[in-house]
């Protein structure tokens, strides 16, 4: 069936027609999670038969997709190795097409505050002073029922202007006049939603695939609303790997605007490139994406997980070494980044800078001083080399990196104009891991366990997104801890001390982290400690032969509610 064929829903049945060319059979989506306060606001008849026809149309070819991730992973694991795709050298040697770019609100973007979507964090984000606010559905999301549509109300409310609270201390959220243009981030590709089920016509059903349902609520509810606003209906759309992930998300907007009734290409998407295949293919990514693409961001953190994921098992000579060490100057990061401001300008995409972990902390003028000056100098070096903006992780910060960004950019709006043709990056200098003076440390070890263990407590309580020693922490940050833990005990890896770094050692430290953390006081979270549960959670994803594909997965399936 075309896609002008699938017609919208006539009625409040959450049932819709299945495309195929034979005549329809019904298929619907389950609601398994319990009905909150105001969550029929969401869950409407008109938005799950949207979900429903989303999934007709796009869930198995999502499974596909993720199949041949699998299987690419594995060829990696046999000896195969990364290199730019002969096949699509015409599309990367075209110097003509350009992406659709920038939408109205997302012209200038030199400084985005990303967070969580609790009312709370939202108020302190569109207040914020940032020109765009990355709401984070994804990797600062503990996904939770309760936080997956809870945060679809804050958006709804935050849209239009509805979001004013005080809470039961007195504190009043009101929104401010001036408040940034809205980025919203879905699930990855990878990542289901067990509280909504898919019901096929011919009786078998599935869990619901988390981008679907977050990006299909979010579009559904407010496209229309943010048009009329002067803004659009924008994404970030995180975890790709392949430009046939992009291309599925492609026709995804295509189909929704469609169904919604809004001109093609007013959804526009920003790419995170956090994955080391990605890196290989981000002219092929903006072509496929091109009708909705206004740029890709430098997701950090994430990546430099992806890269010790790929080759967690091709030897020592690709084994990083703790994760303080892993700057964005080393040389196969600094890669990185320039392809992405080189890329990117040549198609007339923005390029937005990642997030430089540390935080201030208004207690304490100490660490705030160097939080700053550790921002400045990140930021510095992303404007003078071409990048557009940046992310930021807390209000604090943003008139420090406003300032860099000045500096560079003045008035304009961004400095696509920098095509900076002096960059020459070879699939080598991607895949060079070599680390000046870089060492696997015991203080280091401690560290990632530390990390994650607090990191999963709190998440487990329903929180995606905390402070930890000063620096924000989230599911990537959590992911390259243990990711890294994992490849030392199987590579077979010495500590800087000389100390073998085997399976008996990291369970004896993890159980030596937890027994630590569970009498210290404020460790994050807020509710009832989930730290016995974190401690299992981290032992079988370290110390396990084999290697889980995302932390949080079972995480997710076992605990989340």
């Amino acid at each position: 069936m075309t896609l002008t064929q699938h017609q919208r829903p006539t009625s409040t049945s959450t049932r819709t027609s299945r495309p195929g060319p034979s005549t329809p059979s019904p298929s619907w989506i389950e609601q398994l999670g319990p009905s909150e306060h105001r969550f029929e606001e969401i869950l409407t008849p008109e938005a799950m038969s949207f979900l429903a026809a989303l999934h007709d149309r796009f869930a198995a070819r999502r499974s596909q997709l993720l199949t041949a991730r699998a299987m690419r992973r594995e060829s990696i694991a046999g000896g195969a190795m990364f290199d730019f795709r002969p096949e699509t050298a015409a599309i990367r040697d075209d110097p003509t097409w350009r992406v659709a770019g920038a939408g109205p609100g997302l012209e200038d973007r030199r400084v985005e505050i990303t967070g969580p979507t609790d009312r709370k964090m939202t108020v302190n984000a569109m207040n914020s002073g940032a020109d765009v606010w990355l709401a984070d559905g994804e990797d600062a999301l503990s996904p939770t029922w309760a936080n997956v549509i809870g945060g679809q109300l804050t958006l709804h409310d935050a849209i239009r202007r509805r979001i004013d609270f005080v809470t039961d201390e007195g504190t009043q959220y009101r929104l401010g006049e001036r408040t940034p243009t809205i980025v919203f981030r879905p699930r990855g590709w990878h990542l289901p939603e067990q509280q909504l089920r898919y019901q096929r016509p011919d009786g078998r059903s599935c869990r619901t695939s988390g981008s679907l349902v977050d990006a299909g609520l979010y579009l559904f509810h407010n496209a229309h609303e943010l048009i009329a606003r002067g803004a659009g209906p924008y994404l970030y759309l995180p975890k790709l790997e392949s430009a046939q992930e992009a291309r599925l998300w492609d026709e995804v907007f295509t189909f929704a605007e469609h169904w919604l009734g809004i001109a093609h290409g007013t959804i526009r998407a920003t790419v995170l490139i956090e994955t080391l295949p990605a890196a290989f293919e981000m002219d092929e990514i903006l072509f496929e994406l091109r009708d909705h693409c206004a740029g890709l961001n430098a997701g950090r953190w994430d990546y430099l997980f992806s890269v010790i994921k790929q080759f967690r098992d091709r030897g020592r000579i690709r084994v990083l070494p703790d994760r303080d060490q892993l700057t964005m100057t080393v040389p196969f990061m600094r890669a990185y980044t320039e392809l992405l401001v080189s890329t990117c300008h040549r198609r007339g995409a923005h390029a937005i800078g990642g997030m430089s972990a540390f935080i201030p902390d208004r207690r304490d003028p100490g660490v705030t001083e160097n939080a700053v000056a550790k921002v400045r100098e990140d930021k510095s070096r992303e404007a003078a080399d071409g990048f557009d903006g940046t992310w930021v992780a807390h209000p604090d910060l943003i008139p420090a990196v406003r300032a860099e960004f000045d500096a560079v950019l003045g008035q304009r709006p961004h400095q696509l104009e920098r095509l900076r043709q002096d960059v020459h990056v070879t699939a080598a200098d991607l895949l060079d891991l070599r680390v000046e003076g870089g060492a696997i440390t015991t203080a280091g070890i401690r560290q990632n366990i530390r990390v994650a263990l607090r990191y999963l407590d709190s998440w487990l309580q329903g929180q995606g997104a905390v402070a930890i020693d000063h620096l924000m922490e989230d599911a990537a940050t959590a992911e390259i801890s243990r990711s890294q833990l994992w490849q030392w005990i199987n590579q077979g890896m010495l500590t800087e001390e000389g100390m073998p770094i085997v399976k008996e050692r990291i369970e004896y430290f993890i159980d030596r982290g937890a027994e630590e953390l569970a009498g210290a006081p404020g460790r994050g979270g807020g509710g009832r400690s989930r730290l016995p549960e974190a401690t299992e959670l981290l032992k079988e994803a370290v110390l396990g032969e084999e290697f889980p594909a995302f932390l949080t997965t079972a995480a997710y399936e076992r605990h989340l509610r």
